[in-house]
């Protein structure tokens, strides 16, 4: 199977990098200093990549018995390879919380239970000084300037990853807020299907490559990667949990369903069937606490603190309670 066998070779990269960033050699690793020791596995949406990496090699420095695994890709795939295709994690990380109650609440033995939102973002487009119209492109005439012909477009699939059907909401939002119904169509006629991706940070080489011009992606990664970016409106950027009743106005429809637009919040969980809960308890309590938190922020992210715990404090493992507030209404 293609997709499996491309799985399981950027696992390998992925295991293979976060063993040389721990320091560590092969067999059973030995308690360190702390006392924890296991492997910790981590699946997690593309743009966690560069954080995650960050969060697990400071993990590891501080418990020397932790040896970890990591893969990250596309929210719903990274949810589905675990709860369809069997394949063994500790900790899940998505750009859409709601795709795990979606994804993995259901059935007589769910794959999870609760998840808690850490980090916020928000939905724009990313360019460089070579980009067609960058030199007029500014956050009030963007939507003209994405509409002129011959400026390319990427983005990743609304299928799968949140950022593709995060920027459809987006430009729903943008047809009230600048009083255009006709924007949508025309920025998407520059961003056909043939510059869609599983995940938008797969295109960045496009972009800084200068294959397309703009890339529907999240502010974090235009920061990480010092590119410019459109600094969009609050009421369409989908960055502001007050305006949840406003993004809630508009829905999209792919293969994951009705999706009621809402503030992008990260959410993580440790499935049922984890290999290894300890770990992965401490891990999360590392990343919702003070180094963890200063990780994200780093890498662009806007830090919730306390976290945010679904569908209640309580349904969480003990030691993450603390770190967290209930949150039992969540938009969408």
């Amino acid at each position: 199977m293609p997709r499996r066998s491309a799985r399981l070779a950027r696992w390998a990269t992925a295991a293979s990098l976060a063993l040389a960033a721990a320091g560590c050699g092969s067999g059973s690793p030995a308690a360190g200093p702390s006392g924890l020791h296991g492997t910790l596995i981590v699946f997690g949406a593309g743009t966690l990549a560069e954080p995650f990496g960050k969060e697990i090699a400071a993990f590891t420095r501080l418990h020397p018995g932790v040896t970890a695994r990591s893969q990250f890709g596309a929210s719903a795939t990274m949810v589905k390879d675990v709860t369809e295709l069997g394949d063994p994690a500790d900790v899940v990380g998505v750009a859409d919380y709601s795709l795990i109650p979606k994804l993995m609440f259901s059935g007589a033995r769910p794959a999870a239970t609760w998840y808690v939102g850490f980090v916020s973002n928000q939905i724009t487009f990313a360019y460089t000084s070579r980009s067609k119209g960058a030199s007029q492109i500014t956050p009030r005439n963007w939507y003209r300037v994405l509409a002129e012909p011959g400026v390319r477009i990427g983005r990743s699939t609304p299928s799968a990853d949140p950022s593709g059907y995060q920027i459809l909401q987006m430009l729903q939002l943008a047809q009230g807020y600048y009083h255009d119904p006709r924007l949508a169509a025309a920025v998407l006629r520059n961003s056909p299907a043939s510059r869609e991706a599983d995940t938008e940070t797969s295109l960045l080489g496009a972009l800084e490559s200068g294959q397309i011009d703009y890339l529907a992606i999240y502010r974090s990664d235009a920061l990480q990667n010092h590119l410019r970016y459109l600094a969009l409106p609050a009421q369409i950027n989908l960055s502001d949990p007050a305006l949840a009743p406003h993004y809630a106005t508009v829905t999209v429809h792919s293969a994951l369903g009705a999706l009621t637009g809402k503030p992008i919040i990260y959410a993580l969980t440790i499935p049922s069937a984890a290999p290894d809960k300890a770990v992965a308890i401490q891990f999360i309590r590392f990343v919702l606490g003070p180094r963890g938190q200063a990780i994200m922020r780093g890498s662009g992210f806007t830090v919730i603190a306390p976290a945010l715990a679904a569908p209640r404090a309580s349904a969480l493992p003990a030691p993450l309670r603390p770190l967290t507030t209930s949150w039992t209404s969540p938009a969408g």
